[in-house]
């Protein structure tokens, strides 16, 4: 089997399969799965978008194009998926570099 891209849109209608090989598994995330994104403190439409914030910051294509969908179908707009993004790579880029204190710490501690 053969694709021209590690990422096959089409494994994305397949995500269900998942449980053929281990059935319990896979039922008990998918329970979860579902409980997790049911109203509750937050609505389903803020769930949609920081599920779409995050799918950013683990770069899942998938779930880009799943919550892309999903935030839309829930009322989010354009500006609203662009804004939660933004928060997804500032908190991304600042845990990038809020860890150079360790390197700066270590130059440090190399340098006395």
């Amino acid at each position: 089997m053969s694709n021209s891209s590690y990422y096959n849109p089409a494994d994305l209608a397949n995500f269900g399969k998942i449980t053929e090989w281990q059935p319990e598994m896979g039922r008990k995330f998918f329970e979860y799965y579902g409980e997790v994104f049911k109203e509750g403190a937050l609505t389903e439409r803020e769930k949609s978008l920081i599920a779409l914030a995050v799918a950013h910051t683990v770069q899942c294509p998938y779930c880009i194009d799943a919550y892309t969908s999903d935030s839309l179908q829930k009322g989010a707009d354009e500006a609203q998926m662009m804004e939660a993004v933004h928060v997804a790579a500032a908190i991304k880029s600042g845990a990038a570099l809020v860890h150079a204190t360790m390197m700066m710490n270590k130059a440090k501690e190399l340098s006395m």
